[in-house]
């Protein structure tokens, strides 16, 4: 019998590599941004056409490379950047494995035109599967400059399974986020296609901070508190947001020796710092960059080298924490003044007080008043019972929401009737309210109290609003008949450029709903109609990016369940902005029929309860 174990070939092997280590079209962008800046690079352009599966240019003003290093660097395990074991310990570079350049070329048709400062002549080397199919010289810049074209031609499988192309270009966007907010001192353009995304200058961290979050956010500037703490472990240097700017999804980024990283457990020292700062649905966003001796790290963890391993965690721990504390403790004494803000400060001025006499204070009284009459000592009585119940109709009800599913005791009827009794006149101390209705009244502005038969029913408004305006989105969705209200001055939404790739791909359906939307410069979109379901008071800005924040936390591919999150989010953000107006009796009324009469009446579309029920035995214990 024959043996059954050999050697796989380098092809092959490349493959099963690039499996590991080129996910996407971002892994490639990644590894070769990272190459020119271990080259020495100080301007990096990236090229990119059709999100990446066309080709990917990346050009740099590196040292370049010889023509036989040229060859030499797509072997597998081929590097300049150690020679011994021990050299993982004492790592200054992005890249050291050796495999990235091997695992490109083994599942993309590659093309590198190279030449060093010293050099009179170039290199240009074309290899598609792992085979070199041509190498000659060429005349050409100093640097390198890589194409890599049609990404996974010759594993379907894994072309098959990339995303659309706005998912496959946020990945890229965000890729070079990290790359630039690490090297500062380094510039980078990015192009897609013929659009700029980025064109970041050579500046401090801070410049670029505002650069990369974008003109949308031009006011981060003076929402940044300088971080920096310098001990024997670790030397930290960055920016930490103020806790009005958290939001739920902040950018956050960690840096460990120019490296991006993902790392929970430092997070979470960061969050412990803001601890009773912040709402539990918000977190801060955070720049921050770490100094460490690199022999007390291993980035040898995981293909992307994301991850590192500290030998000293919980010291930096501490360290971290503390000076993210200070930060925030100079910030609540002393407020910074941004000095650099553009426009003055407009400062009040008194007018003149000369001559002015205050207004005399008027006294009215009623000389017919009897308190011994029984409909005046009714109204007094009113008047000191509201006395001493003043300001809690004031007081709040929107502490933390339940969230999740409801229990069943808080579930109500699947159909719930109103009692057909005569209306009550709903008077209090002699005094007739102004909600009641029938009998529906709505208590404390947010609950509409309906007798039933079985009961009391408390119906969140908001929620029901809520659950009545998905329905209506879902179904519009389904018929593209959206109802469309003209803007009488459209309003402008300017975009990030990841926040740019995600609206272009959930522009179909807001149009499906009745938003009308134009281009409007780079990255802005002018909004010229809206849904009907939106007030004239709804603030249009807020709703669309909180709906794209809804999008993004949910991560990942979402176009299987676009439709329902945007439904989710609009119908959110329009009732909120609808419970500011007080509603009809009339239109009381109809919410409670259309809430009935929706799929799902009892919960809202994020699962919270929309009604809960006092049933008549309940309402008997008490007395």
């Amino acid at each position: 019998m024959s043996d059954i174990i050999h050697l796989l070939p380098d092809a092959v092997a490349n493959q099963i590599a690039a499996g590991e280590v080129i996910q996407r079209p971002a892994s490639v962008v990644k590894e070769l941004v990272e190459n020119s800046i271990d080259a020495g690079a100080t301007h990096v352009s990236v090229i990119i056409k059709g999100a990446g599966r066309t080709s990917i240019q990346v050009i740099d003003n590196g040292k370049g490379m010889s023509g036989s290093d040229a060859r030499m660097a797509f072997e597998r395990h081929a590097t300049s950047k150690i020679r011994e074991a021990k050299d993982l310990f004492a790592l200054h570079t992005m890249g050291f494995r050796g495999e990235a350049l091997a695992s490109i070329a083994a599942v993309a048709q590659v093309e590198v035109r190279t030449r060093r400062e010293t050099d009179d002549v170039g290199t240009e080397i074309e290899i598609a599967a792992s085979k070199v199919e041509r190498q000659e010289p060429v005349q050409c810049a100093a640097g390198t400059s890589f194409t890599v074209k049609n990404l996974f031609f010759n594993v379907p499988a894994r072309r098959k399974f990339l995303k659309s192309d706005e998912t496959e270009m946020r990945n890229i966007i965000q890729e070079m986020q990290r790359v630039m907010l690490a090297h500062p001192d380094v510039a980078f353009t990015l192009y897609n296609g013929d659009d700029t995304v980025y064109d970041a200058v050579p500046g401090s961290l801070k410049q670029r901070i505002v650069s990369v979050i974008g003109k949308k956010s031009r006011n981060v500037a003076q929402h940044l508190l300088q971080v920096e703490a310098d001990t024997v472990l670790v030397k930290i240097n960055g920016f930490v947001g103020v806790p009005e700017a958290a939001t739920k999804s902040a950018p956050q980024f960690f840096f460990t020796n120019g490296r991006y990283m993902c790392h929970p457990y430092f997070r979470r020292a960061v969050l412990q710092a803001y601890d009773r700062m912040l709402p539990a649905d918000v977190t801060p966003m955070f720049f921050l960059s770490l100094e460490v001796d690199p022999a007390t790290i291993d980035v040898n963890i995981h293909p992307t080298k994301t991850e590192i391993k500290f030998e000293n965690e919980k010291e930096i721990w501490s360290i971290l924490s503390v000076a993210v504390k200070e930060a925030l403790g100079k910030f609540n004494v002393a407020p910074s003044i941004d000095f650099n803000a553009e426009g003055q400060i407009e400062i009040p001025v008194a007018h003149s007080t000369a001559g002015y006499v205050p207004p005399q204070p008027r006294v009215e009284y009623n000389p017919a008043y009897n308190p011994f009459r029984e409909a005046d000592a009714a109204r007094t009585q009113v008047r000191h019972w509201r006395e001493m119940f003043a300001g809690m109709e004031k007081e709040s009800l929107r502490g933390e929401e339940h969230c999740g599913s409801a229990s069943e005791e808080d579930m109500p009827f699947s159909i719930m009737e109103m009692s057909d009794g005569e209306g009550r006149q709903g008077r209090l101390f002699g005094e007739e309210t102004e909600e009641a209705h029938g009998d529906m009244f709505v208590y404390k502005g947010r609950f509409l109290c309906a007798a039933m038969k079985s009961g009391l029913a408390f119906i969140d408004i908001q929620r029901a609003m809520q659950r009545v305006m998905y329905d209506d989105m879902m179904a519009q969705f389904g018929a593209h008949s959206g109802v469309a209200q003209k803007l009488l001055f459209p309003e402008v939404l300017e975009l990030s450029a990841d926040d740019f790739c995600l609206f272009t791909e959930i522009e179909p359906d807001l149009k499906a709903i009745g938003f009308e939307l134009s281009p409007f410069g780079k990255r802005m979109y002018s909004i010229d109609a809206v849904p009907a379901q939106l007030t004239e008071s709804t603030d249009i800005i807020k709703v669309l990016e909180d709906m794209l924040l809804c999008v993004k936390e949910r991560g990942g591919d979402v176009k299987a369940e676009l439709r329902e999150l945007m439904a989710e989010s609009l119908s959110r953000s329009a009732s909120s902005a609808r419970m500011k107006a007080d509603l009809a009796p009339d239109e009381r009324t109809a919410l409670v029929g259309r809430l009935f009469a929706s799929t799902n009446p009892n919960l809202t579309p994020d699962g919270k309860v929309i009604v809960s029920v006092l049933t008549d035995k309940e309402i008997e214990r008490r007395f």
